[in-house]
């Protein structure tokens, strides 16, 4: 397969002002240091909903950063099915699974439009030889995309769809918050059927889920606004410490 389908230019972004900054590969690192890693960022033109990162099979090459947007993962069965791996969030690294392949084993799909930066894997890799706090930091968010995998599966132990759809809708929030957005009020760039392939449920039933879920007073939807209204309740239901 060919590589990714994308026009690549340079934007006066520097990753040293970049407000994501703080979750990013800059974290911990000195000026200097962030200077050499920002002359091998590439920054994308802003991309559509429909467009692709890269695609299931394409050779690796790179990382992307999310800076605005939302991506959506999924990779095809042997049975031809679809079967969604995840949504990645501003601040947020896709790519890494490619490493060890030596290819991209899902696709990476836009929902809203994004801008990534692509930072090519080979030279990330060289520079981190040479700094270690570099490779350190990621060390650190390789773990940190682990751990949250690992906290989604955890949906899949829950009894009811509506503990589940808190689950995700409250991993959503908590993925916010820490990128400084606002946490209980946020848009779903996803569809229901999406939402429900992800979490091994039907359309309709994420579509009930939804509606009982306002009918408690937890949240409010317009749309594809979510509003987490009892933010305690929500955390309970969820089984969460968040609260």
């Amino acid at each position: 397969m060919g590589g990714p389908h994308r026009k690549i230019m340079r934007h006066q972004i520097h990753c040293g002002s970049c407000v994501l900054a703080g979750h990013c590969l800059p974290s911990s690192l000195s000026v200097s240091e962030v200077d050499i890693l920002d002359e091998m960022v590439r920054r994308s033109r802003p991309l559509g909903r429909g467009e692709f990162l890269f695609r299931q099979g394409d050779e690796f090459r790179s990382i992307f950063v999310i800076r605005t947007g939302m991506i959506k993962k999924y990779c095809i069965t042997d049975a031809g099915v679809e079967k969604v791996t995840g949504f990645q969030s501003p601040g947020e690294i896709l790519g890494w699974a490619g490493v060890d392949c030596g290819e991209y084993p899902m696709s990476a799909q836009v929902l809203e439009p994004t801008s990534v930066c692509e930072i090519p894997f080979e030279r990330l890799d060289e520079l981190a030889e040479a700094i270690p706090q570099l490779r350190r930091q990621l060390m650190r968010l390789m773990s940190r995309e682990i751990w949250e995998d690992q906290q989604m599966m955890l949906l899949f132990s829950k009894r009811s769809s509506e503990e589940r759809i808190a689950t995700f809708l409250l991993s959503l929030s908590a993925r916010f918050r820490a990128r400084g957005y606002y946490a209980h009020t946020f848009r779903l760039s996803m569809s229901r059927g999406e939402i429900g392939n992800y979490l091994g449920v039907a359309m309709e039933t994420v579509s009930r889920s939804f509606t009982k879920l306002q009918q408690l007073g937890l949240i409010r939807v317009s749309g594809k606004e979510v509003q987490i209204i009892d933010y305690l309740s929500f955390c309970e239901l969820a089984g969460s410490d968040e609260g």
